[in-house]
């Protein structure tokens, strides 16, 4: 099983989120970078199919070359090649994204063989699109299936079992093999890189390809900070003359 993993650099998970002066980026001078929740669960899963199965994880990112980080980062937890399609500092919007990888994928196969399966997360961490992982297997012509959270690999018929929670139940989708996926986090809980891990990604050395960026369909308006939502700490009292007040929270809370 060769597979391909495609992962984008996004803020990390709880960072205090600025935007310039002019409100049409995100200020990233004080900010630090990982791969989103759904894209590491995705990694996790090909670590985890190629240890069982045999084949080969390669890990794609389209980005600036700091994105590097990201790519060692995602062998140090066992996958076996990173590539970056350097793009620049321009944020790349869904469209443009998908044309990237899509071009990088087919150099990747041009040696004549394929990849079995491409994971995606089921979206970006930061802007959330939901297309990316579509636009590029629409246009490889691969079967696709989204929000999945079980994969079962039968290869001797050459297909996969995706099943992915429906309202009231679960959905199980039966594809042949290549695909594409895009998991959802709870498919699994990604491991922690490893010393060893870590020293190995650190000397590992990245591949480039270069790609013919075309102008994306989305246009930016601008970005908003939501509201802040603060919390307040109230007094409730103490000794015995707090009873009454805790007593109601406990009933407003449904605890009694």
């Amino acid at each position: 099983m060769d597979i391909c993993v495609c992962v984008k650099r996004v803020p990390g998970t709880g960072s205090t989120i600025l935007l310039t002066d002019d409100g049409m980026n995100v200020d990233t001078r004080h900010l630090g970078f990982t791969i989103g929740p759904h894209e590491e669960c995705a990694v996790e899963e090909a670590v985890q199919i190629v240890t069982a199965h045999g084949g080969s994880v390669t890990v794609l990112t389209a980005g600036p070359p700091e994105a590097e980080e990201q790519l060692r980062y995602a062998l140090s937890l066992g996958a076996d090649r990173g590539v970056l399609i350097d793009t620049g500092p321009e944020e790349l919007d869904a469209e443009q994204t998908a044309s990237a990888l899509t071009q990088a994928i087919r150099q990747l196969e041009s040696g004549g063989s394929r990849f079995d399966m491409l994971l995606f997360g089921n979206e970006s961490a930061d802007a959330s699109h939901y297309q990316v992982g579509i636009r590029v297997a629409c246009a490889l012509e691969l079967p696709m299936v989204g929000g999945v959270k079980g994969i079962q690999i039968d290869e001797a018929a050459g297909t996969l079992d995706l099943r992915r929670d429906a309202a009231g139940g679960i959905e199980v989708y039966r594809t042949p093999l290549p695909a594409a996926v895009a998991v959802a986090e709870g498919l699994n809980l990604p491991r922690y890189p490893s010393m060893r891990g870590r020293l190995r990604a650190m000397k590992a050395r990245l591949d480039t390809v270069e790609v013919q960026l075309e102008p994306g369909g989305l246009r930016k308006r601008g970005l908003r900070r939501p509201a802040e939502q603060g919390s307040q700490t109230v007094m409730l009292g103490t000794g015995p003359e707090a009873a009454d007040a805790v007593a109601d929270v406990l009933e407003e809370l449904g605890v009694v």
